[in-house]
C-alpha cells in the first residue's frame, strides 16, 4: 500500500465521517454507567461501517445491493430511533436520576449499527467511484485504513463524552439532545436525498 492511498484515504475518511463523532460521542454518554455499553456502541459502529463498507465495495464491482432510489429512505432508520427516544425521554421526564439510570440500559449495537448505516449511505455513493478507480489492490488499501481510522473516531467519540464540561452538559441534556440529532439526521437524509421530489 503506498503513503498517496493512505493519505487520500485517511482525507476522505476525515471528510465523509467528522458528524458520526458527536452521534458516538452522545451514545456514549447515553452509555455512561452501564457496563458494556462502551463494548455495545463500539460493536454496532463497526457493524454499521462495515454494511457501508460491503456495499461500496460490491457496487464498485458492478453489483448493486441497493437500488439509487431506496438509498434516501436510510432516513427512516434514524428517525424512527429518534422518535422512540424522544418518546421514552417524554415518559421518563419526571423520573429521577436514579430511576433513569435503572431505566436506562444503554444504547443497543443494532441501533448503534442501523444509525451508521443510514448516516453513510451516502458515503456510498462518494465511496463507488474512489474503489472503482483504485482497483482491488487500492480498494482494500482504502478499507483498511477506514477501519483502523473508525477506531480512532470510536475512541475521539469516548473521548469527548467522558470530557467532565461535557459529560456534565450531555448528562443533563443528552436524554434530549440525542433524540433531536437522530431526528435531524433522519430528515437530512430523506430531504437531501430527494425523498420528497415526486
Amino acid at each position: 500500500m503506498n503513503l498517496s492511498v493512505i493519505g487520500q484515504a485517511v482525507g476522505l475518511f476525515a471528510v465523509t465521517n467528522i458528524d458520526d463523532v458527536l452521534v458516538l460521542a452522545l451514545f456514549f454518554a447515553q452509555g455512561a454507567g452501564h457496563r458494556g455499553a462502551t463494548r455495545r456502541v463500539a460493536l454496532g459502529q463497526y457493524l454499521g461501517f462495515i454494511a457501508i463498507l460491503a456495499v461500496a465495495v460490491a457496487a464498485a464491482f458492478g453489483a448493486t445491493f441497493l437500488p439509487e432510489w431506496l438509498i434516501p429512505y436510510l432516513g427512516l432508520l434514524p428517525l424512527a430511533l429518534g422518535i422512540r427516544a424522544a418518546g421514552q425521554a417524554w415518559r421518563h421526564r419526571h423520573d429521577t436520576d436514579d430511576e433513569h439510570t435503572t431505566r436506562n440500559r444503554g444504547p443497543k449495537s443494532l441501533e448503534v449499527a442501523a444509525v451508521t448505516f443510514a448516516n453513510g449511505g451516502d458515503n456510498i455513493g462518494v465511496y463507488v467511484p474512489v474503489f472503482a478507480t483504485a482497483g482491488p489492490g487500492g480498494m482494500a488499501g482504502y478499507v483498511i485504513v477506514f477501519l483502523l481510522l473508525l477506531g480512532l473516531w470510536i475512541a475521539a467519540g469516548r473521548h469527548f463524552a467522558t470530557r467532565p464540561a461535557i459529560a456534565t452538559a450531555l448528562a443533563r441534556g443528552g436524554h434530549l439532545l440525542l433524540p433531536a440529532v437522530l431526528i435531524g439526521i433522519g430528515l437530512l437524509i430523506l430531504v437531501e436525498g430527494g425523498a420528497f421530489d415526486w
